[in-house]
């Protein structure tokens, strides 16, 4: 299968960190009423461009469109839109050639470019950022950057699916004993247990779809959280941006990373099922279980036992759910409390947001691979299945065939196991005789009922695990996936 290269959910910024104390003092963009400039201990500690520039694509998206909208409705001039737009190409081209000095004393990504800007053209970049703060220019700047996130992760998860569907249709046909509280329970076809992942991964994607919809309203114009007295258009810039509409409420358009808090919500589900994918197969590559070997392209060795090797992609898998629940757990304790409206606070919901969506395409990224690297081992799940009566529930369901109310067959089917049990035997070597002296409505079509096989052939309910049904399963995930 070929591998996907898929991007990031922003480019990588290459450019260099200026430190403030190499910079000549400037006056702040805010600087107007203030007789002093922070200590410098303040000013590391407020900064966020170290991080939030990875925003910068879409920050210049919305500078570009609220430039157009200003000269549109006649608040600045077309000269001073074109001599914006003019010095937004060239910043774009700074910072994607690597030559954008990014300083940490112009705070964040937002006051980088509009500094640089007025250095490039003068007095019309301070017409900027009219009827314009920095409360709905960042927001503006997230929600774009997670719309494209989401897009990302999608991808991603449908190649994790197609992975393993490749994996199912290689494997058909192939039973595996089924667990409930970890023990033995029914007879599964694989397929049927690996498309059970992808039918979660498929909520998964509809999840964040859904996140992304709710998330593609724009706060732009919204200011600081008033509104404004100017004759901006909202909608215009809305439309610019590929958003759905305005928001309705300005105090809410800044004030608010519901939409953030949800996204990471979606990740760490995410995170949750390919964890417990991770978790079965690496108790299925142990020893104790040998249904699985993965390849040497994704196993690690010990640096002391020299017989070692370790299924270590998905432990990390596993470990990294951790760390992404934390990135939610991280911005809902952010949230808790804040007075409204606007709060710096807030900056620090960025640092969780990058490491939860970087951390959920890597784990999807490598247990795509994963599952392209890995055997099943057929013979010995094979010799692994007379264990546990894994066909007792079918026996139960041959009494109800024959008038025998469940609750009933349960318990004669309990008696069987028993006797099984303490003959060390499977149900299907017990005598017609024994099953008679438990209850006279056996009759020798039991056997046709007994044995995994014969199980795995009686189930028939739509989703179940027969091989009709896994069929069409799996030819709707073939068609849907376009394999």
């Amino acid at each position: 299968m070929q591998q996907l290269n898929l991007l990031g959910s922003a480019p990588t910024v290459r450019c260099r960190m200026e430190d403030s104390k190499e910079q000549p003092k400037e006056a702040k963009l805010w600087g107007g009423r203030f007789e002093k400039g922070v200590t410098p201990a303040v000013e590391k500690f407020g900064q966020s461009v170290s991080y939030d520039r990875k925003l910068y694509k879409h920050d210049l998206m919305g500078s570009r469109a609220h430039a157009s909208m200003l000269a549109k409705q006649g608040i600045i001039t077309v000269q001073d839109r074109d001599a914006i737009l003019n010095g937004i190409d060239e910043i774009e081209k700074r910072i994607d050639d690597g030559k954008f000095n990014w300083r940490a004393d112009r705070e964040d990504v937002h006051m980088n470019v509009e500094a640089a800007l007025i250095e490039l053209v003068g007095e019309p970049a301070k017409k900027l950022h009219t009827a314009r703060s920095r409360n709905d220019q960042v927001v503006t700047d997230v929600r774009l950057w997670c719309r494209d996130a989401i897009n990302d992760i999608v991808q991603r998860i449908k190649y994790l699916q197609v992975s393993l569907v490749q994996l199912a249709r290689e494997n058909e046909g192939l039973v595996v004993p089924g667990y409930t509280h970890l023990q033995r329970a029914q007879p599964l076809l694989l397929q049927h247990l690996l498309l059970a992942f992808v039918e979660m991964l498929e909520r998964d994607a509809s999840r964040l779809l859904d996140c992304q919809a709710r998330l593609n309203f724009s706060p732009l114009g919204a200011c600081a959280l008033a509104g404004t007295g100017l004759p901006i258009d909202r909608h215009n810039t809305a439309e610019a941006l590929g958003f759905t509409e305005p928001m309705r409420n300005s105090v809410d358009a800044v004030a608010d990373r519901d939409f953030l808090i949800e996204l990471l919500g979606a990740n760490s589900i995410i995170a949750i099922h390919l964890s417990r994918l991770a978790e079965e197969w690496v108790l299925w590559a142990s020893e104790e279980f040998g249904f699985l070997t993965p390849s040497d392209a994704v196993s690690t060795g010990s640096s002391i036992m020299p017989q070692k090797k370790n299924p270590d992609p998905m432990e990390l898998v596993r470990g990294k759910s951790a760390r992404v629940i934390g990135d939610l757990t991280t911005v809902l304790v952010l949230c808790k409390g804040l007075p409204m409206a606007y709060n710096r606070d807030l900056q620090e919901d960025k640092e969780p947001l990058f490491d939860s969506v970087e951390t959920i395409n890597t784990v999807l990224d490598v247990t795509a691979e994963f599952a392209q690297n890995v055997v099943f081992n057929k013979d010995r799940i094979s010799k692994s299945l007379p264990a546990g009566h894994l066909d007792a529930t079918t026996l139960a369901d041959y009494l109800v065939y024959k008038g025998i109310p469940f609750r009933t067959s349960h318990d004669i089917v309990g008696k069987a196991v028993a006797i099984a049990v303490s003959k060390r035997i499977e149900l299907k070597d017990l005598s017609l005789e024994e099953f008679l002296r438990i209850n006279p409505v056996f009759e020798e079509d039991v056997y046709t009922f007994l044995g995994v096989e014969n199980s795995i052939a009686k189930f028939r309910s739509y989703g179940s695990t027969g091989a009709e049904p896994v069929a069409e399963q799996m030819k709707f995930w073939i068609s849907k996936l376009g394999m």
